[in-house]
């Protein structure tokens, strides 16, 4: 078959070097862990008929629903495609949330196809409620199509992939807002610099993460974006993850080196710059230093995502969150003018919030405990805190300074070691300080993962493992729901070199603790009046504030479901 047949769609003029044809012609493979490699390496990246081969020998792989539509079904809808001139009248379904066909080095009347191949698609899948990333898949597996109809029976066995190891594609606004607050939650724990450069730059940092799918599938020029698809189509949907935490790094060294201040402006401006960022990122980053660095970050799982995004969908469940409300933004921020601290001011507020996880930050603060109304007590302190699950303890000294800790795990908790001091808690934890300046010390083992490793490490990577989907159920054994475990960061899924690494929270009748391990970071005596703090092993953090210090002020902190009427 002539090379060319795979290649009617593409504008030849605009491929540059990828419209030279060299390298191997053919794959000799069909185990998955030599495909992954072959992907990862780019073995069939200077040859078009190539890629376009193996594309279609990988997608016919995927298990699909028994009924999916194919060529067929596609032919007997819209005719002999090849003698008809698409329309370019042909309006995307709403589905795709307003986001258009990239172009992709294609014919114009190649982007027409797209529309009509969409809109048939609509028709043969009428489940799909929201599904953002459909124009730009659609526009770049017509790069690879000898025709419309194969084109659109590529994409339905996408669409209706069965395999619960293999997410490919998001179609309800459900699994894409929850993948959204997984994102925030990788982002917050994998690249914490670029994290807070977003805090520091916009005001609602939810909303910029709103667009992190839209940065690899319509973004990225067609250069790069091929190279993911490249390993996409062989690993699923963590690879979205892998590229977009990669790109936010990449923005943060490039705002790092741009002249100019970092002024907190509107959330769409650093939408719009990092999506020019993205669109330009072929004069500074080329694909394989892209992937690079996407493949680069550590203890990062296809197991810790499923748990992130069953913690994240029960959240959105639970606060009636399963469709697209077009008046209200689900993305829900501290109200300015009704939060009253007597410690942190809202906007303070608010930069803590965004280091906690995504499930809750939809959630609105609700003073729980303050010594200002309910005195220096520490009975008082568990009588108001407990039976709230987390919980945010702030600290303010006689000497201004200003510390706390986030804290995942009810106070209750403290009950069951009897009278004995005994520490309980998760990876979720983490301690920090407001004044003289904002920093976040988080759990030793997500910043040294070399420290611990997951006790199914071999599944980890395994698409093909089976073990990987016992290790899943395994993990959701407990006495609490899924939807109130803080997912992959119970210290019982790791093995620890050492317990003084999960030291994470204690209480008794005299004495509150945070981090342990060679010292605490915080200590609070029973008349919460006297602390210590100091470097301990859990969170790596140096002291929070004066070693030996008097309390002020002490205030706790739960999250109240916003979405209550």
């Amino acid at each position: 078959m002539a090379e060319e047949d795979y290649g009617s769609f593409v504008d030849w003029n605009q491929m540059g070097d990828l419209a030279k044809s060299s390298g191997p012609t053919k794959v000799d493979c069909k185990d998955l862990k030599e495909f992954k490699q072959m992907a990862r390496q780019g073995y069939w990246v200077k040859n078009h008929k190539l890629r376009a081969q193996v594309y279609k020998q990988l997608i016919k792989a995927i298990p699909c629903r028994t009924v999916t539509p194919d060529a067929e079904v596609y032919r007997d809808l819209v005719g002999n495609s090849a003698t008809k001139k698409p329309s370019s009248n042909i309006q995307l379904p709403d589905f795709v949330d307003g986001n258009p066909v990239p172009q992709y080095c294609l014919k114009a009347e190649a982007v027409a196809s797209a529309h009509r191949i969409i809109s048939c698609l609509a028709g043969q899948f009428p489940d799909i409620s929201h599904c953002p990333s459909l124009p730009a898949v659609t526009s770049l597996l017509l790069h690879f199509s000898t025709d419309e109809a194969q084109c659109f029976e590529h994409v339905s066995r996408i669409l209706a992939c069965n395999d619960p190891d293999k997410r490919l594609l998001d179609q309800t606004f459900l699994a894409y807002e929850s993948s959204c607050m997984t994102f925030g939650d990788l982002a917050n724990k994998y690249c914490p610099a670029a994290h807070k450069l977003i805090i520091t730059t916009a005001q609602d940092v939810l909303e910029v993460y709103a667009d992190w799918q839209r940065w690899v599938l319509g973004d990225l020029p067609f250069s790069h974006v091929v190279r993911v698809l490249d390993v996409y189509l062989v690993e699923g949907y963590k690879i979205l993850f892998r590229v977009a935490i990669a790109l936010l790094k990449f923005y943060r060294r490039h705002k790092a080196g741009a002249q100019g201040g970092q002024d907190q402006q509107d959330s769409g401006k650093v939408k719009a710059d990092i999506q020019a960022f993205v669109k330009g990122i072929a004069s500074t980053i080329t694909p394989d230093k892209l992937l690079e660095k996407a493949f680069s970050i550590r203890l990062f799982s296809r197991k810790e995502i499923a748990l992130l995004q069953l913690a994240n969908e029960k959240s959105l469940q639970q606060k009636g969150i399963t469709v697209k409300h077009k008046c209200r933004n689900v993305h829900l921020a501290l109200d300015p003018d009704t939060f009253s601290s007597e410690l942190v001011s809202a906007k303070e507020m608010r930069n803590i919030w965004s280091w906690i996880p995504e499930r809750f930050a939809l959630c609105q603060p609700q003073l729980l405990f303050t010594t200002s109304t309910h005195g220096c007590s520490l009975t008082r302190f568990y009588s108001h805190c407990e039976g709230h699950e987390p919980t945010l303890l702030l600290i303010q000294t006689t000497d201004g300074d200003v510390c706390g800790a986030f804290l995942s795990t009810d106070w209750e908790e403290r009950k069951r070691g009897g009278n004995t001091l005994s520490f309980f808690g998760t990876g979720e934890c983490f301690v920090f300080r407001m004044k003289p300046e904002m920093e976040r010390y988080e759990w030793v083992v997500i910043r040294h993962p070399e420290l611990a490793s997951s006790i199914k490490t071999q599944s980890q990577e395994d698409p093909a493992s089976s073990e990987d989907q016992k290790s899943e159920n395994s993990l959701q054994l407990s006495g609490k729901p899924a939807g109130d475990l803080s997912p992959f960061l119970s210290a019982r899924h790791f093995n620890l070199n050492s317990k003084n690494t999960s030291m994470f929270m204690a209480g008794n009748f005299d004495s509150i603790i945070v981090g342990g391990g060679d010292g605490n970071a915080l200590y609070i005596d029973s008349d919460l009046n006297h602390g210590h703090t100091s470097s301990c092993t859990t969170f790596d953090n140096p002291p929070l504030c004066a070693e030996s210090f008097q309390v002020a002020l002490l205030e706790v902190w739960g999250f109240q479901d916003a979405m209550a009427s």
